[in-house]
């Protein structure tokens, strides 16, 4: 079983800051695609940003020039900055590792942004 251990969501004001994060076995975080997602109730859950073990990323329109993804090979751990929250952006975001064909995610955690 692949564990994915996120931290860093909380409630913000919009226009600002808050800055997730998720660590994965280190076997795992070296071939991974990983990514960030995030469902609202009643929807489906979706793409937000994700980043290639070589470095290659691809942003939801929705976030492009607000968030930014990153990886640290050494520490495992994948990092979303999220700028300029809006209220819309409020979601349970969830980690993901894509490798081998399969899905693996974190456990979620919550984004509130108040207006």
């Amino acid at each position: 079983q692949v564990q994915l251990v996120e931290s860093g969501g909380g409630l913000v004001q919009a226009g600002g800051s808050l800055k997730l994060s998720c660590a994965a076995p280190g076997s795992i975080f070296r071939i991974a695609r990983m990514g960030w997602y995030r469902q609202v109730p009643g929807k489906q859950r979706e793409l937000v940003v994700g980043i290639t073990s070589g470095g290659s990323t691809n942003y939801a329109d929705s976030v492009k020039g607000r968030f930014t993804i990153s990886r640290d090979n050494a520490k495992n751990t994948v990092y979303l900055q999220m700028n300029s929250l809006k209220p819309e952006d409020t979601a349970v975001y969830y980690c993901n590792a894509q490798f081998f064909a399969k899905d693996y995610w974190g456990q979620g955690t919550q984004v509130t942004v108040s207006s």
